[in-house]
């Protein structure tokens, strides 16, 4: 009985390296990797042996005949891709990484604590004897795992786990809590005082910041980013929700079609009753039991073929209960002026259609769309632009306004002229843009791992400062940050919240709650 991969996969290509039949693609070394969506095993040449489903970090592989109703569309799609893409017969080389030998008191912080952190960790302490002290600005750990992965796909969250077991290491120091920036009155720390304190930064900052849309009325209480809209119902602290404030037309509007606009789609159509089973915030549940949105219209400005989600989270759309599918395309968009049906609930996609300005006088009440060459008015009481993210500039580093990222070679943050900042490197979306998953952050992560190895091997310049300065520092900051004990007691009384009520865990939403919680000791 062949294995299926399924929604939740992360692409970490731990499966790969367990594979003993080479039936798991694509993998790290092949086109694809990195933007495909899932991994996919060949029901042909699957031996059924399980050692995939064992190494899965986030509990995506399954045998065929247990897979949920909702996932048993997975089966075609892992088929279909060795249909579409056949697989060169025989075994590739084995290339194992030349480790260098590198002095046993390097110092190295970690900047974000999301995948492409989490890997560069694994790597430094898989590799290296190096201590590392990892950042967050944020109580908790995560980034992008806590504040991004839709709270109905619970299960691509345990990659963290992995993550978790690092943070235990005698030679890691966890200190969230701590922001990087220019306001050293704030209790920041600067990139320079990193510098001087650590032989090398990773920065693993992500892509919090969103695009806009550049059209009139966009912003119009009613109309926000997708990038605050899930950082809202993921719980992060200072995300703002949206304001519904429409006229209840029950309908909200998505302009983009990648995968985050899928995600928010479910979020906002899926029945209350049902997001009440997982762990989204309170705050946003309540909000959506209020106004209770029955219709989304995904807007796509190019026609289907070109929408940037993928086949598995798309085909995955269809097996939501109660949710209805439809697609359109240009001209034949259907009147959509009036409210939306209360007896149904549908994701409506219009393909070819373009935004050109968000409508209402103190508020959001419509968006008029170029729909092929008509012009049609949509009643929505939400506008959502899902059209990419992009990094935010830290004081102190070079920054790349034009594409949103840090200007990077090979790992290693550069100047003007594009000379390297010794010690100073970017790993995942912060140095490649918001493009690739899991998979590709990980890749990368261990790659600028290497470059800087072969730069200490080459004579990169040590820090001078005594091991025990920073610490001084952080507390003449009067910053309080926390070490591993405090972020495991924040999760442990999340969890608890969560107990309480039948759920994964009830987050906090407010730093001041989970510095108290941390703060608690443990009965």
């Amino acid at each position: 009985m062949t294995f299926v991969i399924t929604s939740s996969c992360c692409s970490d290509a731990g499966c790969v390296a367990v594979c003993p039949v080479n039936c798991i693609h694509p993998t790290p070394d092949e086109p694809g990797f990195g933007t495909s969506d899932i991994l996919h095993i060949d029901p042909e040449a699957c031996i059924d042996c399980g050692a995939c489903a064992d190494a899965c970090p986030v509990n995506a592989i399954f045998p065929v005949d247990r897979l949920a109703h909702r996932d048993r569309v997975f089966i075609d799609i892992n088929a279909s891709y060795y249909r579409d893409n056949p697989q060169p017969s025989g075994w590739s080389e084995v290339v194992y990484p030349v480790i260098p030998k590198l002095p046993a008191d390097l110092r190295v912080a970690i900047v974000g604590t999301g995948p492409s952190g989490g890997y560069a960790l694994r790597t430094l302490l898989n590799r290296t004897e190096a201590t590392v002290t990892v950042f967050d600005k944020l109580p908790t750990p995560g980034g992008l795992v806590r504040a991004g992965v839709a709270p109905d796909h619970p299960s691509t969250k345990d990659v963290m786990k992995t993550f978790d077991l690092l943070y235990r290491d005698p030679r890691v120091t966890m200190a969230t809590n701590v922001e990087i920036g220019p306001e050293v009155n704030a209790g920041q720390i600067t990139p320079a005082e990193l510098a001087e304190h650590f032989d090398a930064v990773f920065y693993a900052v992500g892509a919090s910041a969103s695009r806009r849309l550049g059209i009139a009325g966009e912003d119009l209480p009613g109309s926000t980013s997708a990038t605050e809209l899930v950082a809202w119902y993921n719980a992060v602290p200072g995300a703002q929700g949206p304001r519904f404030v429409g006229g209840g037309s029950g309908r909200a509007v998505i302009v983009g079609t990648g995968n985050v606009a899928l995600d928010v789609a479910r979020i906002l159509v899926s029945p209350p009753e049902a997001l009440a089973a997982t762990d989204i915030a309170d705050r946003a549940l309540a909000l959506l039991r209020q106004q209770n949105v029955h219709e989304v219209v995904v807007l796509g400005r190019r026609g289907q073929a070109d929408a940037a989600y993928t086949s598995a989270e798309y085909r995955a759309l269809e097996t939501i209960p109660g949710v209805e599918i439809v697609v359109y395309d240009g001209d034949d968009l259907p009147d959509l002026s009036g409210p939306a049906s209360p007896d149904r609930r549908r994701i409506v996609f219009a393909f070819h259609a373009v935004p050109e300005a968000a409508r209402g006088d103190d508020h959001l009440r419509s968006v008029r769309v170029r729909a092929g060459d008509q012009a049609r008015e949509i009643a929505s009481d939400l506008l959502v632009r899902a059209i990419g993210y992009r990094s935010t500039s830290i004081d102190g580093l070079p920054f790349d306004e034009a594409d949103g990222r840090f200007p990077v070679r090979d790992g290693r943050i550069v100047g003007d002229g594009g000379t390297p900042l010794p010690g100073a490197y970017a790993v995942g979306w912060a140095a490649r843009g918001s493009t690739g998953g899991i998979g590709a952050n990980k890749v990368h992560a261990i790659a600028t791992v290497e470059a800087f190895m072969n730069d200490v091997v080459e004579g990169l310049p040590r820090t001078t400062a005594a091991p025990e300065a920073f610490g001084e520092l952080l507390a003449r900051r009067q910053r309080r940050s926390l070490g591993y004990r405090g972020i495991a007691a924040i999760d442990r009384m999340e969890r608890e919240r969560g107990a309480q009520q039948g759920r994964p865990r009830v987050k906090f939403t407010e730093v001041g709650a989970m510095l108290a919680a941390a703060g608690r000791r443990r009965r």
